[in-house]
């Protein structure tokens, strides 16, 4: 389920995502992790659309051993940085990832360890299209920051003057939407929502059934007052911009971002399509059960990897439940050049740029992400991350270091409840970027 930046809690904040509150205990969440597992194993086997596959110590053996793809001129740190991604690989058993870094003094180095099919072993290729999740979000809000610039609209204009119906419309601004300080509901939080994605995981969704879901919900807070990270406002956004332009979110991003950046092999796919090459996607828990699995540590984080068992392949989930909030592809390549352009505002004037990277605090944690228009300040670094069945990602340029950092991983949560791609940029920052 995508949620947003830095994932931590789930669905409330960017961490890709909540910084929520109301975790049980650790101890109690890994006793609930051993009987979900098993129920859901048992669930999802019988509807067949998620397919169980083999364990994954093979594949993690595999992901150490020689031969990953690697560029061919390393820098010094390849060695130990790549030590380093593998060991928190296994630890925190990610079938596959594709890493790749950008500074000045080493140039570009990307690596892509692990697997793509924990069936055959076959390797994962820096090449390969992964789904991007909630990085989605920068570039909705790039379109509606250029429509802000040509004046077809304003940031603070209410939701109301271009949707009627939605909860607090006259109050809640273009801003607060593209803030995540609207106070709208989160769809994706939506038990039933989610129960109704694992049963149905192929299911068509329409943007304005995702709307309904949310509206049902009573409103976090007042407009403007806290921040909670909700899918529901990006997705008002790519409606607004298909309202205001007369054409559809897939066009506006090619012609708008794609075209202009070079992004030739980034695509929009609120659907089950999928361009190849690309990896199968795993997940350990369905989307119900991950709305209220802890994030774990220590022995219960060790136990919990013990008991995980096989992940389950949902590579053919459709993503028209994500739609503008989250239904991208892309690939290393390309994020690193999107990472590039996003935090320094190619595509923007500066007075807007400036705007969009006003950042608001996520939470009251020392350390929380800031979050500003559709973008997010996570590790140093101005960019996104996302987490979607089957897949997590991380994309950041850090101006004063003038350094690119992106990962991409073909799981979407460890057993310890941990986002994948944040995780190995975590090793990426402090290997080199800690001094």
């Amino acid at each position: 389920m995508d949620t947003g930046p830095m994932a931590q809690d789930r669905r409330d904040t960017p961490t890709t995502a909540a910084l929520g509150s109301g975790r049980r205990s650790r101890r109690a969440g890994v006793r609930r992790l051993r009987t979900v597992l098993l129920a859901t194993a048992l669930v999802l086997g019988a509807t067949a659309p998620v397919q169980a596959v083999p364990a994954l110590a093979p594949a993690t053996a595999r992901a150490a051993a020689p031969g990953a793809e690697r560029n061919p001129h390393e820098p010094p740190y390849a060695g130990q940085l790549t030590k380093d991604l593998l060991a928190r690989m296994q630890r925190l058993r990610i079938p596959g990832a594709v890493v790749s870094v950008t500074t000045p003094e080493a140039g570009t180095w990307t690596t892509a360890l692990g697997t793509r099919d924990l069936t055959t072993g076959e390797p994962l290729r820096t090449g390969d299209h992964l789904r991007v999740g909630s990085i989605t979000k920068t570039f909705t809000g790039t379109v509606v920051l250029q429509l802000v610039q040509e004046g077809r609209l304003s940031l603070d204009d209410p939701v109301a003057t271009y949707r009627q119906g939605v909860p607090n419309g006259e109050r809640i601004t273009i801003r607060q939407l593209l803030q995540m300080t609207s106070g709208l509901y989160n769809y994706a939080e939506d038990p039933g929502f989610n129960e109704r994605i694992d049963r149905d995981p192929a299911g068509e969704w329409t943007p304005e059934e995702l709307l309904d879901v949310a509206f049902r919900h009573p409103v976090y807070f007042p407009p403007g007052t806290a921040f909670h990270y909700s899918n529901t406002n990006t997705v008002l956004l790519g409606l607004i911009a298909e309202q205001l332009t007369h054409r559809p979110l897939a066009e506006l991003f090619r012609h708008r971002i794609f075209r202009p950046v070079g992004l030739r092999e980034t695509g929009y796919h609120p659907s089950t399509a999928f361009p190849r090459p690309h990896p199968a996607g795993y997940q350990f828990l369905s989307n119900v059960d991950s709305l209220s699995a802890p994030v774990l540590t220590g022995r219960d984080a060790a136990w919990a990897d013990w008991s995980a068992g096989d992940p389950y392949d949902v590579t053919n989930a459709n993503l028209s439940w994500a739609g503008a909030a989250g239904a991208a592809v892309s690939t290393v390549d390309d994020l690193r050049r999107w990472a590039r352009a996003l935090a320094t505002g190619t595509l923007l004037s500066p007075e807007l740029q400036r705007e969009r990277l006003t950042f608001v605090p996520t939470s009251d944690r020392p350390g929380a992400p800031g979050y500003g228009l559709a973008v997010a300040n996570l590790l140093g670094f101005i960019g996104h991350d996302g987490q979607i069945p089957g897949f997590t990602a991380f994309m950041g340029y850090d101006p004063a270091r003038r350094a690119t950092l992106v990962v991409l991983a073909d799981l979407n949560q460890s057993p310890d409840g941990t986002a994948p791609a944040n995780e190995l940029a975590k090793v990426v920052v402090a290997d080199l970027f800690a001094h």
